[in-house]
């Protein structure tokens, strides 16, 4: 006996299942459980049942994601139920079924959970389970799988339909523990939930052995010659060259509504091998069936019809062309399959781009649905290789496909989306970002909706920096030399790699050294440079290429200084080196305006707290030179300012923002002052 409550033994077998990807994939299926509690209205015991809500993840679920319903109450709907024509209705109809207050909408499955005979039901889409079901021996295979003790579903749109076939097949079948569901997943049951638990299991390990045992030895055709994977370094050096490329394929559309896809890329044995042999076209053309997966990678993916061996430039020309042939099919597939009813197109672009001998790049609003996607495209290619292993694959027609994918639901789901965030979609690289200006400017950005590279010369700490930002779908942090060529370029290709491009760059890497002339050397003169002036044209120089090649237009932001534009003793080297940057700004500006991207500046003065500049030795020279001392130099620069306040590094990230942000599309070439107003640095 457990001491669990009912919704806690359905949660903890909820995060068992949910927390391994053989059983199902992220954000994909359901479980539920009925059970007893009084009612606090009538003091008398009331049926309810407990089911996964909407948009949750069974490996993550808690308490506050499940729906829950009268059972008496959502049974009765059978009576009301005005038939398929119109089972969409229905969904409604469950919220007046609901028992108490809060909890998730319930989900378009519940009739699924309420509906058939057994205390716990689990709704899965394992992969070993998806192959069976989508094979074009599905109903044989099923027998021969599992004798009697699951029972094929024939194809039907996830409702209330579909909830009363499975009620159906369980009350006529009491040997079964659960279902096929052709071209869409499995459904088991039980009257605990151990033993729901164990027949889910069941049916999943059940599947995959059989798979394993007769699967034919080379499931996607022989080898295709010239298609086989590059080395890893050669592969990730090509999938960074191509990457801004399908990155502006993938946000055509988007880009048209003033929104950008973020990337991921994948180069797993899995994708790879599926690449690499002869049956992948014909398979990739027929596109993905489970709902939960085309949804999420549209119906097919574009597959680059090259040899690993093909250049870069040859891949990019032809991935040009095959871009144009993707839109002109998508916009066929809406047009054959759309009704006077049906929403809008949602945009005809790839969300999956294969490249043989390369990988995987997948896209979506964020790194998350990025990642996300990709995950369930390789759910797809492990389903073909068993469907084809056993049989053939034969996944759900395209009609169906179109009446998932443009269903009313989901477009009233997709409308009920919180607002993005002004930089949601956008992909940020920041150079010494570990700390200070740097640190409080990624923070920022990834505040207003952007994705972040924290770049620093110490990887430990730009790691650490990235952490408290958030997890990797937020930001990561990669070590840069700004003043190394080649480091430039790996951290530029680790940010393509990671997130798909580069929209937002800001030079903020840097040092100082406060000398007087002729307590100058070269080699002091020389390192300013290095690092400053030389580091952001070679960062800026990398990061324009990517943009270029996106064409998506982009921003370059410079971390100047007030010292490029005013004088001040003991500091040849640093404010000459300002002085370059800050050119640099309107060099670029006018060069790199024909291709959407602005380049402006940010010129702050006196920023003491957080500062590794000033820590490491400026603030004392700073403090001597002026007479004052070190602990009370933020106060002093305070003193001399118009507005007599201090400055701190999130003053200048607020600036980056502005720059950058919704309100700036037109400016660029500018510097703006963040000084708290210093006259002599006044702009004329």
């Amino acid at each position: 006996m457990t001491d669990l409550t009912v919704p806690q033994q359905l949660i903890a077998r909820s995060n068992r299942l949910g927390s391994d990807p053989k059983n199902t994939n992220y954000a994909g299926g359901n479980t539920s459980a009925k059970g007893t509690e009084t009612d606090p209205v009538t003091g008398q015991p009331v049926e309810l049942v407990w089911v996964k809500g909407s948009g949750g993840d069974l490996g993550t679920l808690q308490e506050s994601g499940l729906a829950v319903l009268r059972l008496d109450r959502m049974r009765a709907l059978v009576d009301v139920y005005p038939g398929i024509d119109r089972e969409d209705e229905m969904v409604a109809a469950f919220d007046y079924c609901l028992h108490g207050k809060g909890g998730a909408a319930p989900s378009i499955d519940t009739a699924m959970h309420g509906l058939v005979d057994a205390a716990h039901v689990d709704h899965l889409h394992p992969d070993s389970g998806i192959a069976i079901a989508t094979a074009a021996d599905g109903p044989s295979l099923t027998q021969q799988v599992f004798g009697d003790k699951v029972v094929w579903v024939p194809w039907r749109r996830p409702g209330f339909q579909l909830g009363l076939d499975i009620a159906e097949i369980k009350e006529k079948n009491p040997q079964a523990v659960g279902c096929i569901l052709g071209g869409h997943g499995i459904t088991a049951w039980g009257d605990t939930s151990e033993e729901a638990e164990t027949n889910s299991l069941w049916i999943i390990d059940t599947a995959a052995a059989y798979i394993a045992e007769h699967s034919s030895a080379e499931p996607f055709g022989a080898p295709l010659e010239g298609y086989g994977a590059l080395p890893e370094s050669e592969r990730r050096a090509k999938a960074a060259a191509l990457a801004g490329t399908i990155r502006g394929i993938a946000s055509r559309d988007a880009a048209a509504a003033g929104r950008s896809m973020v990337g991921h890329f994948t180069d797993s044995d899995v994708v790879l091998d599926f690449l690499a042999a002869a049956e992948h076209p014909r398979l990739a053309a027929l596109g993905t069936s489970c709902p939960d997966h085309f949804l999420r990678t549209k119906v097919k993916p574009l597959v680059l019809d090259l040899p690993a061996s093909a250049s870069v430039e040859e891949s990019i020309a032809r991935l040009k062309e095959l871009h144009e042939e993707y839109r002109a099919d998508y916009q066929g597939y809406y047009d054959r399959n759309a009704t006077p009813d049906s929403p809008a197109i949602r945009g005809a672009d790839p969300l999956i781009v294969l490249v043989p001998g390369v990988g995987m790049f997948s896209y979506g609003k964020d790194k998350q649905t990025a990642r996300v996607a990709g995950e369930f495209y390789v759910n797809a290619i492990n389903v073909m290789r068993g469907a084809e292993g056993l049989s053939t694959y034969a996944p759900i027609d395209e009609a169906e496909k179109f009446r998932i994918e443009y269903w009313a639901l989901e477009e009233a789901k997709l409308q009920r989306m919180p607002k993005p965030k002004p930089l949601a979609g956008r992909i940020a690289l920041v150079t010494g970002a570990a700390g200070g200006i740097g640190k409080a400017t990624a923070q920022k950005l990834a505040g207003e909706g952007a994705v972040v590279v924290v770049a620093d010369l110490d990887l430990a700490k730009a790691q650490a920096a990235a952490a408290e930002i958030g997890g990797a779908d937020v930001a990561i942090g990669v070590a840069a030399d700004v003043s190394d060529e080649a480091a430039v370029q790996a951290a530029v290709d680790a940010t393509v790699l990671a997130f798909g491009g580069v929209d937002l760059v800001v030079n903020n890497a840097g040092l100082s050294l406060s000398k007087a002339l002729l307590d100058t050397t070269g080699e002091d003169f020389d390192l300013q440079h290095r690092v400053m002036a030389k580091g952001s044209f070679l960062v800026a120089k990398a990061t324009a290429k990517v943009m270029i090649d996106q064409e998506l237009g982009g921003d370059i932001i410079y971390i100047s200084s007030k010292n490029s534009v005013v004088a001040g003793p003991n500091n040849i080297a640093y404010s000459a080196t300002k002085a370059n940057q800050a050119h640099q700004v309107r060099l670029l500006a006018a060069e790199l305006g024909a291709h959407g991207i602005k380049v402006n500046g940010v010129n702050p003065d006196g920023v003491v707290q957080g500062s590794g500049i000033f820590a490491s030795g400026w603030g004392a020279n700073r403090a001597a030179v002026y007479g004052v001392e070190e602990k009370d130099l933020g106060k002093f620069y305070a003193q001399r300012t118009i507005l007599k306040k201090e400055v701190l590094p999130e003053h200048i990230a607020n600036a980056v923002f502005v720059l950058c942000g919704p309100e700036m599309t037109h400016t660029t070439g500018l510097h703006v002052p963040v000084d708290a107003g210093v006259a002599a640095a006044f702009l004329r």
